[in-house]
């Protein structure tokens, strides 16, 4: 395997199963790998927006140590307002959680199929990459 970056038509990326060895092969593997940066980008940012629409949607009538407070405080009356926060916080946090663990996921991908030093699948990165970002960062100002 070439320890340097190479203009070649055959490649093995991510998996011995996605073998290529044709220019149309290549191209569709750069299509693909392209769609992946994007989506990485796309879901970096939908993650950001998550995370601002939680905290705007949190009750602002209940201070941060009413949130802060252990669960055996609270545990009394479970139809509390805190209670309630408590279970949307934790219910937020965990889908914030899966989204950041796919992210990190196609992040690796991303990173092992630029691993493969193909001159060819670094430019569909880097140019998934930046459309990615020229179409998803315009969506954190809407509202």
């Amino acid at each position: 395997m070439a320890m340097h970056f190479i203009f070649s038509d055959t490649a093995v990326l991510l998996f011995d199963f996605w073998s290529v060895h044709s220019p149309a092969g290549m191209a569709l593997s750069v299509l693909v790998v392209l769609l992946l940066a994007v989506l990485y980008e796309g879901i970096k940012v939908g993650k950001a927006k998550l995370l601002h629409q939680v905290l705007v949607n949190l009750p602002t009538s209940i201070s941060q140590q009413a949130i802060a407070e252990t669960d055996g405080e609270s545990a009394g009356s479970d139809s509390s307002p805190v209670s309630r926060t408590h279970h949307r916080w934790y219910l937020y946090h965990f889908g914030q959680s899966l989204i950041h663990v796919i992210q990190v996921v196609i992040g690796y991908f991303i990173m092992l199929a630029v691993m493969s030093y193909n001159t060819w699948i670094f430019l569909g990165v880097v140019l998934g990459s930046a459309v990615g970002y020229y179409l998803a960062y315009p969506l954190l100002s809407m509202a």
